[in-house]
């Protein structure tokens, strides 16, 4: 499956933005889909997961309360919804596939499938 990953912007600190994966060649019905992100000089974060397994959602604790992953099976997206936006989430934010375990799903190295990055640029 290809992902492509949009809805990056320029957005003032408290703002909001919706970001989308969308798949082809596949649908993300049978994959753990997560969201990660990278600043520059800094290792990539895990952002949040929609889990296949459970169908459960999970997320990082610094976007915990703000951020919102969902599934859109009509349209075979998956959505994250960033609200309260800080300038500490200006990154490039990655879509993924994959089958990690519950207990591993914040590990990048887990999700076999990327999509290309959208810049999320949130400014004071």
């Amino acid at each position: 499956v290809q992902l492509q990953a949009s809805g990056g912007g320029l957005v003032q600190a408290g703002g909001s933005l919706r970001l989308s994966c969308a798949a082809s060649g596949g649908t993300f019905s049978s994959y753990t889909v997560g969201w990660f992100r990278q600043a520059p000089g800094e290792q990539r974060e895990f952002v949040a997961a929609a889990a296949v397994q459970n169908m459960r959602t999970y997320y990082g604790d610094s976007v915990k309360g703000r951020f919102t992953i969902s599934r859109d099976k009509a349209k075979n997206t998956v959505n994250l919804q960033m609200d309260s936006l800080k300038p500490e989430d200006t990154a490039v934010y990655y879509c993924a596939a994959g089958r990690p375990i519950i207990s591993a799903i914040s590990d990048s190295r887990l999700y076999g499938n990327w999509g290309q990055g959208t810049q999320v640029t949130v400014s004071s």
